[in-house]
């Protein structure tokens, strides 16, 4: 026998009728008719192979079997209690939940010390796997459960999968200290006659930098296309090539590099990240609780960027310097 096979709710009408002795009297306190406790007997007999119970008098007394089974039956129906009971209230303090994200690795790097600084103290028996989903496969996963979360580009998805805006932020061009193909201000006639570095996990297409360029009817060189961010900023070091990504991510990186950073010259370029999750997990408390601590997370960490931001003169090369306010990632 599978347990795919069982009707569980069976084993609560056998511990009633264990527990009252009488099919009346279970119907009752389970606020179900008669009948339908007998029915339900009956199907658990066929199930199981055995009678249950016999009637002697006014009372249903156990058979062999029955008294046999039922311990187990009261302690799983006991943990499947508590679990529902325990999953609706939530208390994050006592949570051994493992979650698992798609991110992607500027979010990842954004996110995580400020999210997992506050887990030691407010959810410290939580745990977290992060990974890279592919794009096309994010629906099905969440769907089926594999993944809890996932942060990516912003995406058209099936209504069942639940969204939210986490960032939205300026891109910024990163570039060594005495550069020769660049003084003062960078414009965009200057950044395409430059070569540069591309950082994609996939092998082939254009970025959002491209796409924007694109749309402009303009295209940029690409000397070098590799998947770490940060293999990227020390390639800009030793080089003259160019790294656009986003103004936070940046100053991030550059931590004890020493790169040049400029605005980029096109003011309409963003990098956006949105929130995934499945519909079936809208109002699980502890996968609730998470989406409200990365939202947090990310929110602090945008208005310390904007405080950063508004230190620099306009027009003029930024350079990353150790007090980068954003709260939990000030270089040691």
């Amino acid at each position: 026998m599978h347990l795919s096979q069982v009707d569980l709710n069976l084993f609560v009408v056998f511990e009633a009728i264990y527990r009252e002795g009488s099919i009346t009297r279970a119907g009752q306190q389970l606020n179900l008719t008669q009948p339908a406790i007998s029915h339900a007997l009956k199907r658990l007999r066929d199930l199981l192979k055995d009678p249950l119970f016999v009637r002697r008098g006014a009372q249903m007394a156990p058979t062999p079997f029955a008294r046999n089974m039922i311990g187990q039956v009261r302690q799983a129906l006991q943990i499947l209690e508590v679990n529902l009971y325990e999953s609706r209230k939530f208390d994050p303090k006592h949570t051994r939940r493992e979650f698992h994200i798609s991110i992607w690795e500027y979010v990842e790097s954004l996110a995580l010390p400020m999210l997992l600084k506050k887990l030691e103290s407010a959810a410290p028996e939580m745990s977290i796997t992060t990974s890279r989903v592919k794009r096309r496969d994010l629906e099905a996963e969440l769907a089926s459960g594999s993944l809890d979360l996932a942060v990516d580009i912003p995406m058209t998805m099936h209504e069942a999968i639940h969204q939210k805006s986490l960032l939205r932020e300026p891109l910024v061009v990163m570039a060594r200290p005495g550069h020769p193909g660049l003084s003062g201000e960078l414009d965009l006639g200057t950044y395409l006659t430059q070569s540069h570095v591309l950082v994609s996990s996939r092998r082939y297409g254009p970025s959002l930098v491209d796409a924007e360029l694109n749309r402009l009817g303009r295209h940029r060189k690409i000397a070098l296309r590799c998947q770490h961010s940060f293999a990227a900023c020390r390639v800009v070091t030793q080089t003259d090539l160019l790294f656009t990504l986003s103004e936070r991510h940046a100053h991030i990186l550059n931590t004890g590099l020493g790169n040049q950073i400029y605005p980029f010259p096109v003011n309409t370029a963003q990098i956006e990240a949105q929130m995934y999750w499945h519909e079936s997990v809208e109002n699980d408390p502890a996968n609730r609780w998470l989406r409200d601590q990365i939202e947090t997370v990310i929110a602090s960490s945008t208005q310390g960027v904007a405080e950063h931001r508004g230190s620099f003169p306009a027009n003029r090369p930024r350079r990353s310097v150790a007090a980068f306010a954003v709260p939990g990632l000030q270089p040691r």
